[in-house]
């Protein structure tokens, strides 16, 4: 999910959590039931994710996740690698705690780390991960380059992208339009790097880009049971970040929709995610 502050480094990890309790686990921390929410929906799409990078390195047996955020990538990969150690990286303490605390039985272990900072220093990696945290980078250049020299020769660099929050109604002229709108607004300002050619800053660093692959992703009915609450949490985001800029209008339309999104038949989700798996060469 798309959000704006590098304190948030890649908050966008994913698996299929079997947690269902999504209110009670997460009353005090909507951010992180939102982004285990998109897991859960988006499930099938995350599978094949994990299936083709299970298929680059099947033999992973130390990978790390490059601002692991709430872990459900960290989770997926243990889940997919249960021969492999996962190390999760992120700044925040509370999403690693959280991660930590869904951990039980997995072999993953979390660090604290200021990814603007340096990659901190580690043994061989034979797998990378990076989902929807390297558009937060300062400097995404220098941590291609840092991650190319962590991995073993032969070692995959598995990057995952998103082009902007997914959308939940049809239509381009009503409130969560505007809500979009005036996010691309704001990424434009405050996250340049949303959006870029990854596939070519992994050459330019030294890696073999072998897979470039882009999922446009529109789910209508019958949804997974967890899709109104998804969209809940997320509008409700975006509700909390933009109410300010919104008249008085669009502030009743808009809760008016988050009200209605249990009983809606046109409820959908659509959003757009990319894939770069690259090699360190041998």
């Amino acid at each position: 999910m798309a959000h704006d502050h590098k304190h948030d480094q890649n908050h966008q990890n994913h698996d299929h959590d079997h947690d269902h309790d999504h209110k009670h686990q997460h009353e005090t921390d909507p951010f992180a039931e939102m982004l285990d929410l998109d897991a859960e929906v988006l499930h099938e799409y995350h599978a094949d994710l994990l299936g083709r990078v299970h298929d680059a390195v099947p033999d992973a047996r130390r990978i790390v996740d490059v601002g692991s955020g709430t872990g459900t990538g960290s989770l997926a990969l243990a889940r997919r690698f249960p021969q492999a150690e996962v190390l999760a990286l992120d700044l925040s303490e509370q999403l690693l705690a959280h991660l930590a605390h869904r951990a039980h039985g997995l072999n993953i272990r979390t660090q604290q780390a200021d990814l603007d900072e340096g990659l901190p220093a580690l043994e061989p990696v034979d797998l990378a991960w990076a989902s929807a945290s390297m558009h937060h980078m300062a400097d995404p250049d220098r941590v291609v380059a840092e991650i190319l020299t962590a991995l073993r020769p032969g070692g995959v660099f598995a990057v995952v992208e998103l082009t902007g929050f997914p959308r939940f109604v049809a239509g381009d002229d009503n409130v969560e339009a505007r809500l979009h709108t005036l996010l691309k607004a704001q990424h434009e300002e405050h996250v340049p790097h949303m959006g870029d050619d990854w596939g070519a800053r992994l050459a330019k660093a030294g890696f073999t880009v072998e897979i470039e692959r882009h999922f446009p992703i529109a789910l209508t009915a019958p949804l997974p049971p967890a899709t109104a609450r998804y969209a809940e949490v997320s509008l409700l985001r975006l509700r909390e970040k933009f109410a300010p800029d919104l008249g008085a209008a669009d502030l009743a339309e808009l809760d008016t929709l988050i009200g209605d999104l249990p009983n809606r038949g046109d409820l959908t989700v659509r959003t757009d995610r990319s894939l770069w798996l690259a090699r360190r060469p041998l």
